[in-house]
């Protein structure tokens, strides 16, 4: 599951520029909620890869209207290549988005407790996605919008949550917006593992109400959590 996560164009524009030669424009966002916008990387018209600004809830091409009706920010990769609203996209518009790291709530002694998740020696995360286009032409209205590719959990998340968002390489991260490779092809990528180490950070609540932007949301209130990577090596970079 990935509902909330953070995004700081520092040093996440590293990240970027290493991989796809683009700086993170920004706006820095400690809390991102589902309906927001944020940077997305896809390949435009020209082969290329680009960044562009897309709302975090997929609206499908066919939909009659922009609606929160039903629950799109998340697509079950298991099931993402028989959905109505995601089979297209999944075959066709494949996206990866950049974040500095994601939020999950783990119950503890009755409380639900936020944890940040983080790479532990990396400058971000390249998470799978799916994009639409959808074209309102009587108002001359068009919106880009994307959802996150979840997976089952692997054993070093589950305690946090059952889900886990499918998480890339630098390296996987390109294999997949590359649609010269079939989907199918790509299926590994939905496996539960952890292409790096990352660290788990019992942070405030004050991440919990999502009007919260400001950097409080990662103050860490505990000691961080490892959680070893299980990709081989090479598979890490």
């Amino acid at each position: 599951m990935c509902g909330r996560f953070n995004v700081t164009s520092d040093p996440l524009s590293k990240l970027l520029m290493d991989l796809v030669g683009h700086p993170h424009p920004g706006p820095d966002n400690f809390n991102l909620a589902p309906t927001e916008t944020v940077q997305v990387l896809r390949i435009g018209p020209d082969g290329d890869p680009q960044l562009l600004p897309m709302r975090w809830w997929l609206t499908p091409f066919w939909a009659r209207e922009v609606s929160t009706k039903y629950s799109m920010f998340n697509a079950k990769s298991e099931t993402a290549a028989q959905s109505a609203a995601f089979k297209e996209p999944f075959m066709k518009r494949r996206c990866v988005v950049p974040i500095s790291g994601f939020y999950e709530w783990c119950r503890e002694r009755g409380h639900k407790v936020p944890y940040f998740i983080i790479p532990q020696a990396h400058d971000g995360l390249l998470l799978a996605g799916l994009w639409d286009r959808w074209y309102n032409a009587e108002a001359g209205q068009e919106l880009l919008s994307f959802t996150i590719l979840t997976t089952a959990a692997n054993e070093n998340m589950k305690r946090l949550h059952h889900r886990q968002p499918v998480m890339l390489s630098p390296k996987q991260a390109l294999d997949w917006l590359d649609i010269d490779h079939p989907t199918a092809a790509l299926a590994y990528l939905f496996e539960s593992r952890l292409p790096m180490d990352l660290a788990a950070i019992p942070v405030s609540s004050h991440v919990n109400n999502a009007r919260n932007k400001d950097e409080r949301c990662i103050q860490a209130l505990g000691r961080r959590v490892h959680m070893a990577s299980t990709a081989p090596f090479g598979e890490q970079h």
